[in-house]
């Protein structure tokens, strides 16, 4: 169950119709060494919060209100766009001395803009993963990677343009009846997008991982209005049948990422050729072990060709969980699509000798730690290779 925090989120986005989500990142809290501390707004979504189209050679501002942790602080803020020089961005700013939303711990945290006009907003910064992932599971959205937007009276944009992966996507979710395990949703994900998009197989492994996730939710969604809509639309018997539905859709939409991201894992990890084994029976069960069980259970294979790998789609709180996990592998690594984390715990997943493997795009929301190593998914695939060579 979300928090009472997460519940007055969800209930007040709903209420309004609309809502950005995106996790705070180092830029953002000004730990980058780039321009002022500020939260960065999605640039295609202007039209939510700012009465000002993006223009190049443009500087514009515009005051808001903004209610923060549902009353709990209030600030005259300021949305600016920012179209001179190199700069091409907007940017929410100016809250005051002891603002405690943009320090270092909040990088990885949601933060909920829900704008009621162009000149009042809500807002919630979310700190616990279980209230992230329930407030994307109620507002039917997933902040993968950077953003999302919550327009609850509007069909929701599609992840992906082409045609021809809609009508593949179209196509299956007609045909089905009950709800598809996770394997077959990544299955179908792959082989529409494969079919569709020349040399699909040539791009790098970040951008192929970022772009399944964000094809597989797509699909999800599909799926489940397909699915789930006689459901949602009946008349309830009574409260208690009522919640009983809505939880069971929204576990649904929670568990699924999670293993999302593992099957699509294990599909670059096959194409590169790299032997693993998925969740083994080996102390602390981890999620992948390279090159297998059999050369972990080895006492002559060397440890260091042998990698333990978690895969999670938030790390903040959960990377700890890898520590525990095969330890006989004093190195390990945690592939994740979190948006950022804060300096503190880079730096302490540095200290845990936990190495991060991120998507390309997502390096610049990271701070530098002094020691701490930032991989990508083509680097960390490179020194598999070259260490099993």
């Amino acid at each position: 169950m979300p928090s009472p925090l997460a519940e007055k989120a969800i209930e007040e986005a709903q209420q309004v119709g609309k809502a950005i989500l995106k996790f705070v990142s180092a830029n953002d809290c000004g730990l980058t060494g780039s321009h002022q501390a500020g939260f960065y707004l999605p640039k295609s979504a202007w039209e939510l919060y700012a009465p000002f189209a993006p223009q190049k050679g443009k500087l514009e501002k515009s005051k808001v209100r903004i209610i923060w942790q549902g009353g709990e602080r209030v600030t005259d803020s300021v949305v600016t766009w920012y179209g001179q020089k190199t700069r091409d961005e907007y940017r929410l700013t100016a809250f005051g001395k002891g603002f405690p939303y943009l320090i270092d711990d909040s990088v990885g945290d949601l933060l909920v803009l829900i704008p009621q006009d162009l000149q009042n907003f809500l807002a919630y910064v979310i700190d616990l993963p279980e209230d992230i992932e329930d407030i994307q599971a109620a507002l039917g959205v997933e902040a993968i990677g950077t953003w999302a937007v919550y327009e609850g009276a509007k069909e929701p944009s599609p992840l992906s343009p082409e045609d021809c992966i809609d009508k593949q996507f179209r196509a299956f979710a007609q045909s089905v009846q009950a709800f598809p395990t996770g394997n077959i949703f990544s299955e179908k994900t792959r082989e529409a997008i494969i079919k569709c998009v020349n040399d699909f197989g040539k791009k790098p492994s970040d951008d192929r991982l970022m772009d399944l996730m964000k094809g597989e939710y797509r699909l999800f969604r599909l799926v489940e209005r397909q699915i789930c809509l006689p459901e949602v639309c009946r008349l309830f018997k009574d409260i208690d049948d009522f919640l009983k539905t809505a939880a069971t859709l929204m576990n649904r939409r929670k568990s699924r990422a999670g293993r999302s991201m593992e099957n699509h894992v294990e599909y670059l990890l096959n194409d590169a050729k790299i032997p693993f084994d998925v969740r083994p029976q080996i102390d602390g069960e981890p999620d992948i072990v390279i090159p297998g069980k059999a050369a972990y259970d080895d006492p002559k294979f060397p440890t260091d060709k042998l990698f333990v790998v978690g895969v999670k789609t938030t790390c903040k709180d959960r990377w700890r969980q890898v520590t525990q996990e095969a330890p006989r592998i004093e190195w390990k690594h945690l592939i994740t699509i979190q948006e950022g984390v804060s300096a503190k715990q880079l730096k302490q997943m540095h200290q845990h000798k936990v190495t991060l493997v991120v998507p390309q795009k997502l390096h610049s929301r990271y701070p530098r730690v002094k020691g701490a190593r930032l991989l990508d998914m083509e680097a960390f695939i490179r020194a598999i290779r070259k260490t099993l060579a």
